[in-house]
């Protein structure tokens, strides 16, 4: 799934690195969703995201202890960083619960839709004012995700929604992560969103607890590990270049999952699932675009 960056860090501009981190991330994240499928096939989705949460929480904290300990978890938005560990959980249980029934290609070009949520959200949540152009792309994309999902089709599952509520989700998040970005580093935000994740999941596992093997565990752990690293490499990356610059190669995750789907699943994404997934993607892309216009302005 897309990634979700913390508060960034100072910038060194170095549009390469940027590009390249950017690209090795969508390697990484898409491997955690990979293995997160064909775990469900045997692990309820709910005992994934607790095992994917408990190792991003002990990869976070043996940072923290080796970057300053408890001081670096010292917040001024302790309620932010509440409701976006909320979002991001939600988001992650949302989506491997979706991967257990839907091809990797169809519920990772859905997920994509979230910089358009982003959009909607602006407006009621930090009063921003939006013209024209990124709300026709909004709706642009959001036709993309009916020709993705294709409700009233034939082989439309109510499943096909579960992408979408966790893209929504997961532009809360982003919203709430916009909101403290000027005073939470990107550390603290990635540290309480594993706890507080891994706090959640823990609360209702005992109601969907079972039995795990040694294999399922590593597995586990490989998609936490996955997971994690390719958060910190997105973080990494915007610490060299604007998102504007990135987001194309951000969408590397669609072909990947594509690739991963044929070779793991024997599964290929259908023709109306790549015309829809190319409408998200370009839609995607301009509002990345306009974004950086507006930016520009501010600035200038």
């Amino acid at each position: 799934m897309p990634p979700v960056t913390a508060a960034l860090p100072p910038r060194r501009d170095n549009a390469f690195r940027g590009i390249g981190l950017i690209l090795l991330s969508t390697v990484f994240l898409n491997a955690s969703d990979v293995v997160s499928k064909l775990l469900t096939t045997t692990v309820p989705p709910l005992q994934i995201t607790w095992l994917r949460y408990g190792v991003f929480t002990l990869i976070m904290l043996a940072i923290v202890a080796r970057s300053g300990g408890l001081e670096r978890l010292r917040t001024r938005k302790p309620m932010l960083q509440f409701l976006r560990g909320l979002g991001v959980t939600g988001s992650s249980i949302l989506f491997v619960i979706g991967l257990k029934y839907l091809p990797i290609a169809d519920a990772t070009a859905t997920s994509f839709v979230a910089p358009l949520f982003v959009t909607a959200l602006s407006i009621p949540i930090l009063g921003e004012t939006i013209g024209w152009r990124r709300w026709t792309a909004t709706l642009v994309g959001l036709l993309g995700v009916l020709i993705v999902v294709r409700p009233g089709g034939a082989g439309f599952q109510l499943a096909s929604l579960l992408p979408v509520v966790s893209a929504s989700t997961w532009a809360f998040a982003l919203i709430v992560t916009r909101m403290m970005s000027r005073t939470e580093s990107p550390l603290t935000t990635l540290a309480y969103s594993a706890m507080i994740g891994f706090a959640i999941v823990s609360a209702v596992m005992p109601f969907a607890w079972q039995p795990l093997t040694a294999e399922m565990v590593w597995l586990g752990v490989f998609i936490g590990a996955s997971s994690t690293i390719g958060h910190w490499l997105v973080v990494q990356a915007f610490r060299y270049a604007d998102a504007s610059l990135l987001a194309p190669f951000s969408y590397m995750q669609l072909l990947w999952a594509a690739i991963f789907g044929f070779f793991l699943f024997a599964v290929l994404p259908d023709a109306w699932t790549l015309v829809g997934a190319m409408i998200i993607a370009g839609s995607g892309l301009y509002t990345a675009h306009r974004e950086r216009i507006k930016a520009r302005l501010l600035q200038g």
